[in-house]
């Protein structure tokens, strides 16, 4: 099937002078021993067969498969970093595929994961997505052995195998997503978001949870819930976002226990210069403000209790809302349609 692509493309490629040659006559009035009809035909032509061109380059590029299973497995490898928190790069990879979805807006058709725009400023220096820099740079490792896989695609992938090297769901990936070739404004690529998109930990409010995730991006309660779930690894850094912290007692263990330890500790404000936060009696672990607010709204605590109880019930959760917060507003190939669909793979699978 590859090599009647390929010899397709050839053609397509070999039919563009065609086209340039008709253009030529029209736009200079010239027929020669040609009539209109012929002249047309080699428009119709030239014009198919440069689109046809265009995409055939990426035929060529598929040549070079890429083995995620093998991919997979050295993301999870090298995941294992003895000299970073608590001996684990996952956690952050799990905030970097986080903070690079979380930034879709349907209304304006900007932002997500696509685009891999936290490579360029401004939106690296965004207040969010402080520290995450760490993530960036380590991870050009990875895309130095497999350059055909874009920052994207890298980027959200390594934020899925993170989850599950932590001990939590594998989580399907889909790949596809484009990289960005420079900085720009939401208006001249869509890939790009202005900041203040994503939550901020400093805000004890649910309806702050609610106007980003259900009102922007179409998330449930419960998937909001579940999402949050995610604060059950890593830590705050006072360097990064002001807090100091980590919420669980085992912060490399992906798990249900961040919300085990939201319901049943004892929560007071931390006194200390930082930022307003909360913590444990025994000054080892902490809430943000935010966090709070799970406890506080009737709807989001059914789902804490649900979750605290039933860890499987969680990671099924997490699975689907993690990978649906991923995958918001990327155009994947599978979009091409009928002969395109025959040409150029058509689908995009999960791997």
């Amino acid at each position: 099937l590859l090599l009647n692509r390929v010899m397709f493309g050839r053609s397509a490629l070999r039919l563009v002078p065609c086209g340039r040659r008709a253009v030529r006559q029209i736009a200079t009035g010239s027929r020669g021993h040609h009539n209109n009809y012929r002249m047309m035909f080699g428009v119709v032509t030239g014009l198919g067969a440069a689109t046809v061109a265009y995409q055939f380059k990426s035929v060529l590029a598929e040549q070079k498969k890429t083995d995620w299973a093998q991919l997979r497995k050295e993301l999870e490898e090298w995941m294992e970093l003895e000299e970073h928190d608590d001996g684990s790069f996952a956690p952050i990879c799990i905030r970097l595929a986080w903070h690079s979805s979380g930034t879709w807006d349907p209304k304006t058709q900007t932002g997500g994961s696509d685009g891999a725009t936290m490579r360029f400023a401004p939106e690296a220096d965004h207040g969010a997505n402080a520290g995450l820099h760490i993530a960036r740079n380590r991870i050009r490792e990875i895309k130095a052995k497999y350059p055909e896989v874009s920052y994207a695609d890298l980027y959200v992938l390594a934020g899925l195998v993170a989850v599950e090297a932590m001990g939590g769901p594998r989580i399907p990936f889909r790949p596809g997503r484009s990289d960005a070739p420079g900085p720009a404004t939401p208006f001249e690529d869509k890939r790009f978001s202005p900041d203040g998109r994503l939550p901020d930990g400093a805000i004890q409010k649910a309806s702050h949870y609610r106007d980003i995730f259900k009102d922007r991006m179409g998330f449930t309660d419960q998937e909001i819930v579940a999402l949050l779930g995610a604060h059950s690894v890593g830590r705050c850094h006072p360097i990064a976002s002001g807090f100091d912290g980590p919420w669980t007692r085992s912060p490399t263990t992906f798990s249900n226990q961040y919300f085990v330890e939201l319901l049943n500790n004892k929560w007071t404000e931390k006194k200390w210069k930082g930022p307003r936060q909360f913590t444990d009696p025994t000054g080892d672990l902490m809430m943000l403000p935010s966090d709070m607010a799970l406890i506080e709204d009737p709807e989001f605590k059914k789902w804490v209790e649900i979750y605290a109880k039933d860890q499987d019930r969680f990671f099924k959760d997490f699975a689907s809302a993690f990978k649906k917060l991923t995958e918001l507003g990327v155009k994947f190939p599978a979009e091409k349609k009928g002969w395109m669909s025959w040409l150029f793979g058509g689908k995009s699978e999960y791997v």
